[in-house]
């Protein structure tokens, strides 16, 4: 008798998490090895978020909250979208989650029936297929590539839209990419949006890492408010992984139904980090990607010595290099990465999961030090110069 459900049967586990933690657990035992997997800022979080947690616990606010959140924190969150995004809401259009993970799952809830279909831009983040499957959705891939700096072309969004449409979903500034959405690009989106009646889903966790280009927040275009469900959190912005807090910000009728679900699984989130999350909006953490914009060029500036060919990433901290030419005698691209953890002490991610074969993705959230060491370990293995 088969008892485990079929749906979540039928969902592979994250590619990412498997690769991470084998290199952890390597290193663990010994290995010399340089980490390019996780996506986790390798700061520490701020010392005054730290000590709004412990103020808090002194306090003993350690109570269940509202399932939308404590109203203190969706106030600041407001406050924050209008003066980064120019974007005016009311704390009941904001939902705080348990990271911006579970936004996203609440959203697909919230607006998802059985067979409607959600348009993905590949490469994506690897949770968002498994996430709408899990509510009786059908992803539908759209493919952008490299030659068109990963961005989506309008003929290949319009193919994909058919009567069962119900949402486009994109992230930027993108993992894995490192793409930034520029400002013709989100009006060609916002465009089609309003032509076929669908939903735009923008998850803007990265919003604050750009490099090139500023972030600009698709639902501050004309018309696009009341079709927009944002997902955003402080897990990259502020170092803040491990506290899981994230936010949904969507119109009045569909934060409603965000927020039952919410009340139905985990009630509220953590009450501590809440308060932790309210700090950080007055936190500056400007330093943090002042950083990540100098590694962004040095290991461009390596990978363009080295004769990579590569995406130079405008915003988020991924890299994602091309590794055909390695992949000989049906050699797989998690052969590859496995092969430069065991020999050339180096960890990757495979891009396949990601939805680009051949590739792999490198987070530079780490040192500059360990930046230079593991690049070149990369390219001299790979005997590339």
């Amino acid at each position: 008798m088969k008892i485990v459900s079929k749906t979540v049967d039928e969902i592979e586990a994250s590619l990412t998490l498997r690769i991470d933690s084998k290199a952890k657990a390597l290193k663990k035992s010994g290995k010399d090895l340089v980490l390019f997997t996780a996506g986790e800022p390798d700061f520490d979080t701020p010392q005054k978020v730290k000590e709004a947690a412990i103020e808090a616990i002194n306090a003993n606010f350690t109570k269940y909250t509202k399932s939308s959140g404590i109203i203190e924190l969706r106030e600041g969150i407001c406050q924050k979208l209008e003066k980064d995004n120019g974007l005016k809401y009311s704390p009941d259009e904001i939902v705080v989650s348990n990271g911006g993970k579970q936004a996203l799952f609440n959203i697909f809830g919230a607006i998802l029936n059985p067979s409607d279909e959600v348009i993905v831009m590949t490469p994506a983040w690897v949770s968002y297929f498994p996430q709408i499957r899990l509510w009786k959705g059908v992803p539908v891939e759209v493919k952008t590539f490299p030659e068109n700096e990963y961005l989506p072309q309008k003929e290949d969004l319009e193919r994909a839209i058919n009567e069962r449409t119900k949402a486009i979903l994109f992230n930027s500034p993108n993992n894995p990419t490192g793409t930034v959405y520029d400002v013709k690009t989100l009006e060609m989106i916002a465009d089609i949006a309003q032509k076929y009646d669908l939903y735009v889903v923008a998850d803007e966790v990265y919003e604050k890492m750009v490099y090139d280009i500023p972030h600009v927040s698709i639902a501050s275009f004309d018309d696009m408010k009341k079709r927009t469900l944002i997902i955003n959190g402080f897990s990259k912005s502020h170092a803040m992984t491990g506290w899981r807090v994230g936010y949904s910000v969507a119109p009045l009728e569909i934060s409603k139904q965000i927020s039952k679900i919410q009340s139905h699984t985990t009630s509220n989130i953590n009450s501590i980090a809440q308060m932790a999350a309210l700090k950080a909006l007055s936190v500056d953490t400007k330093y943090m990607m002042d950083e990540y914009k100098k590694r962004r060029d040095l290991i461009s500036d390596m990978l363009e010595k080295a004769n990579f060919k590569f995406f130079k990433p405008k915003g988020a901290f991924y890299v994602m290099i091309d590794v055909n030419e390695f992949l000989n005698d049906g050699k797989s691209t998690e052969d590859l990465c496995m092969e430069l953890m065991e020999n050339a002490g180096v960890a990757m991610i495979p891009a396949d999961a990601f939805g680009a074969k051949g590739f792999v993705r490198v987070s530079f959230a780490t040192s500059q030090e360990l930046i230079k060491k593991g690049m070149e370990r990369f390219a001299k293995y790979l005997k590339k110069s």
